[in-house]
């Protein structure tokens, strides 16, 4: 059943769409809660979110600083533009961000008027009314436990609106791809943004992904803008849920923006556009790279989009030295495409047909015909069926002799003590992702949904399919030897809700209703993140019989 359009939900059974209303997760519908109905009827409302006008603001609640900052960008890229000679009101008023009901007659700034120029009063004030919070978070060493190497969130030190954050926040994720570059503002401030000479790919991907990030969010939902910059990666989450389906998403061409005034503004100075492109856009800056494809995800409750960009090379040499090793002359007579799922297999534990379409453009049956072929030729092994299947690297390459003297260089060429492996490498690639302190085995987020590690790694476990092989094809099993077959699936090593779902061929939220929430409640499992129970890659992990009799006594 596909997905439904933004303006046919809430889907509802009965009268009254507050009680009756459901929505698809994974498996199964379930029953929305109020606040979640609220927002999809804010979907459908065909004045956007971001066009309501508010009262009680006046011109005194738009920061001059900052629309002079934006009237130099807007100036620099489109310097004969007529709208640049007017005032205050009837600018914004182009722009979206003051607005006239012909209906009613009503007037004022709208809510992308303030977001985006409003002074720190005007943005707190607004606040009150729905959730906001703007939030840059830097870590790019992981050695540094629990502390930000930088941070930028609303703290009284600068002006919290938008354009300002834009500007902040942009060169931050970008810093260390070197460009040249000059500042527009003429009496430049920490704020001002540095405009580089050039864009590479990547630049456009990254200004893109921060873009999107603003203008896709529901400022109605809980959460704020989070963005979080480590050394292998970056994470942009921002509130709502996507108004178009993920296949939608990955073909491009529709443009369905939840706040169309606040493109219309990024639009206009150059950072945004209309075409339905972005994440292509995204993609295609990051194979530049030879970066893994970044991901894009719905979390639910609270309702959250997630973008992870990995800067972590696909193709690192080391794997293909190792291969190469390996394979002797064979590896020669290898296409690219399937040196790649090769390099996946070895790099991520295992590949995918759903992880090569977003490294290559080839047709998905064209995948298929080569990771079977591959199968054939006993370089890969399979796992599971149709669109579960997973291959990984056979014992005869993983165990030669070659591949495991490859796999010591490899431990040596990353010990802290080379000087040569540096975090930040200048070859082709800003970072260098097998010297990442988030390589392989010694990763620190090594399990659960890292990038580095799939969840196929967990669907091809040994251990654990030795667990499941009685229970998981049973639909009717005694609830303790369930709640057993959990504790002893996360007692080998952490496992996601999505991961143990598939395992155990069960409903995630019947897992977690039933089994998994109770469990931890009992002490009987501990999470991954327990500061962080929505953590995107929350995990359960069995805590030791002798460690929990401790804690009850």
């Amino acid at each position: 059943v596909p997905r439904a359009a933004r303006r046919q939900r809430p889907v509802y059974v009965g009268q009254n769409p507050q009680s009756g209303t459901f929505r698809r997760y994974h498996a199964g519908d379930y029953k929305c809660q109020p606040e979640v109905v609220a927002s999809m009827w804010a979907d459908q409302n065909e004045v956007p979110a971001d066009a309501q006008i508010l009262t009680g603001f006046t011109e005194k609640d738009i920061d001059k600083s900052t629309l002079q900052q934006y009237r130099n960008r807007f100036s620099a890229v489109r310097p004969e533009h007529p709208w640049l000679t007017l005032d205050t009101i009837p600018f914004l008023q182009k722009l979206g961000g003051w607005r006239q009901d012909r209906e009613t007659r009503e007037e004022g700034f709208t809510v992308a008027g303030i977001l985006m120029f409003g002074t720190e009063d005007a943005i707190l004030a607004l606040s009150t009314q729905r959730p906001f919070n703007l939030d840059y978070r830097e870590r790019v060493d992981e050695s540094i436990a629990n502390r930000w190497a930088d941070r930028l969130t609303i703290d009284g030190t600068w002006t919290p609106n938008l354009f300002q954050f834009y500007q902040a926040v942009y060169p931050r994720l970008t810093n260390g791809i070197k460009l040249p570059f000059a500042y527009l503002d003429p009496q430049p401030t920490l704020f001002s943004d540095p405009v580089r000479a050039g864009m590479s790919p990547v630049h456009e991907a990254i200004q893109e992904a921060l873009v999107n990030a603003l203008i896709h969010a529901d400022y109605s939902g809980k959460g704020g803008i989070i963005l979080e910059r480590f050394a292998d990666r970056l994470e942009l989450s921002n509130p709502g849920t996507l108004l178009i389906s993920m296949e939608q998403l990955e073909k491009g061409a529709v443009s369905e923006c939840r706040n169309p005034s606040l493109q219309r503004m990024f639009q206009m100075i150059g950072s945004s556009d209309k075409a339905g492109s972005g994440m292509d856009k995204i993609w295609k800056g990051w194979r530049t790279q030879q970066w893994r494809s970044p991901r894009i995800q719905e979390i639910q409750q609270p309702d959250r989009v997630l973008l992870t960009m990995p800067m972590v090379s696909l193709l690192p040499p080391d794997s293909i030295t190792k291969l190469k090793d390996a394979l002797g002359n064979q590896f020669d007579t290898l296409t690219a495409d399937e040196v790649l799922a090769l390099v996946i297999a070895d790099t991520e534990g295992c590949v995918t047909n759903k992880r090569l379409q977003e490294s290559t453009t080839a047709h998905h049956t064209d995948l298929t015909k080569m990771l079977q072929h591959l199968v054939s030729l006993q370089l890969l092994d399979s796992f599971g069926y149709g669109r579960w299947s997973s291959y990984k690297l056979p014992a005869s390459i993983t165990e030669s002799e070659k591949f495991h003297i490859s796999k010591k260089e490899e431990k040596t060429k990353n010990s802290p003590t080379d000087g040569e492996n540096s975090t930040h490498n200048d070859g082709n690639s800003t970072y260098n992702g097998e010297s990442s302190i988030h390589n392989g085995e010694s990763s620190i987020h090594n399990g659960g949904n890292s990038i580095h590690k799939t969840d196929c790694d967990a669907l091809t476990d040994p251990k654990l399919q030795e667990i499941t092989r009685e229970i998981a094809g049973k639909r009717r099993l005694d609830p303790q030897l369930m709640h057993d077959a959990i504790y002893d699936l996360c007692a080998v090593r952490a496992l996601t809700l999505d991961e143990m779902a598939k395992l155990l061929d069960r409903n995630d939220v019947y897992l977690r209703n039933h089994f998994l929430s109770p469990m931890v409640s009992e002490g009987v499992l501990a999470l991954k993140y327990p500061g962080t129970p929505n953590h995107p890659n929350q995990a359960y992990i069995a805590v030791p019989v002798k460690e929990k009799d401790v804690d009850d006594n």
